[in-house]
């Protein structure tokens, strides 16, 4: 298996079309004292640009163990899986990190690229690599009434992790 670095740009509409075919990307953390990555289905994820920066901004709850992970150690991959993976991006969404090891699980592989402290997942098509530069809360007052009640109907408001990309990578066949 072999990747190739690509523009983060090219990656963005592929996310989306496996957001809406397999039902989400593959978000991976690894905290500093914890030496297991840890891998969480994510659907709720923006690409762009701000603070004239390629971002990528994922949202987790901070009673998820990424969470905990993304706050000892900033940094995290986004990897976009196949249509072929798709157990593997159900079970990782129904499943918690802090007792089981989902890599091991779903027999997914990490693969550290270019000493970025964060794996990527060989089995995915595409791996986006980013480092948090800011983060922020989603605020209850701030909501319309219908997404409060739809989406947080138990007050677990996400962070929203905002990661600058340090680069983006591609399978090759």
């Amino acid at each position: 298996m072999h990747f190739e670095k690509v523009s983060w740009k090219e990656l963005g509409p592929l996310a989306w079309q496996t957001i809406e075919e397999v039902g989400g990307l593959l978000l991976v953390t690894q905290g500093k004292r914890n030496s297991t990555p840890n891998v969480m289905t994510i659907g709720w994820v923006l690409f762009g640009t701000v603070w004239g920066r390629p971002e990528i901004a994922v949202f987790v709850r901070p009673s998820r163990f990424t969470h905990v992970l993304l706050e000892e150690q900033p940094a995290f991959t986004v990897n976009i899986p196949s249509p072929s993976l798709s157990r593997a991006v159900e079970e990782c969404g129904k499943r918690s990190g802090r007792d089981t090891d989902k890599f091991a699980l779903c027999g997914l592989t990490p693969l550290y690229l270019e000493g970025f402290p964060v794996p990527s997942i060989v089995e995915c098509i595409a791996s986006i690599q980013c480092v948090v530069v800011e983060k922020s809360h989603v605020e209850s007052d701030s909501l319309l009434p219908s997404i409060r009640e739809m989406y947080y109907p138990q007050d677990d408001y996400h962070t929203i992790y905002f990661g600058e990309v340090q680069a983006a990578w591609k399978h090759t066949k």
